[in-house]
C-alpha cells in the first residue's frame, strides 16, 4: 500500500479542519507532539503541533503532520506534492471544491475533456497540489 504523507509548517490542524469538511471524512488518528514528548521528552518542545494524523479521502488513506523541514513552505509548484481526486459526478466534484475555492489557486480551470468530464488542478492554501477530475 502507499501512503501519501503530507508535512505542514504548523498549519496542520487548520488543514485537517478544511479537508474533514470538504472530503466529509474525520481524522482516525491523531498524535500531537506532547503525546510523543510524555514518553521522550528529547524528541519535540511543541506540544500544539500534530506529530501524525491520519484520515481517509476517498478510500485512499492520507497521513498529515507538521513536520515542516518537508513542507511546501513557499508554496511552490516545484515542491508540491500533487494529488489526484476523482469523483463520480460533476456536482460532487464541485460540491468539494466550494470549501477551497476562496484560499486557494487555480493552476489548471476546471474544463471538459476527452477522458474526463470535468478537470483541473488548483493549489490549496497550505501549499498543496490538487487534481480534481471526474471518471
Amino acid at each position: 500500500m502507499l501512503i501519501p504523507h503530507l508535512h505542514f509548517c504548523g498549519d496542520c490542524k487548520a488543514a485537517i479542519a478544511l479537508y474533514e469538511k470538504a472530503f466529509d471524512t474525520k481524522v482516525e488518528e491523531y498524535v500531537t507532539f506532547d503525546d510523543y514528548s510524555r514518553n521522550d521528552p528529547e524528541s519535540c518542545a511543541n506540544d500544539k503541533q500534530i506529530a501524525h494524523a491520519r484520515m481517509i479521502i476517498h478510500g485512499q488513506a492520507l497521513m498529515l503532520n507538521d513536520r515542516d523541514d518537508f513542507a511546501n513552505k513557499d508554496k511552490s509548484l516545484n515542491s508540491a506534492p500533487h494529488l489526484i481526486v476523482q469523483f463520480a459526478s460533476k456536482e460532487e466534484l464541485l460540491a468539494c471544491y466550494e470549501h477551497f475555492k476562496d484560499n486557494g489557486r487555480i493552476i489548471d480551470p476546471f474544463v471538459t475533456t476527452f477522458y474526463s468530464a470535468l478537470v483541473g488542478n488548483f493549489m490549496d492554501e497550505f501549499g498543496v497540489l490538487w487534481g480534481f477530475m471526474v471518471v
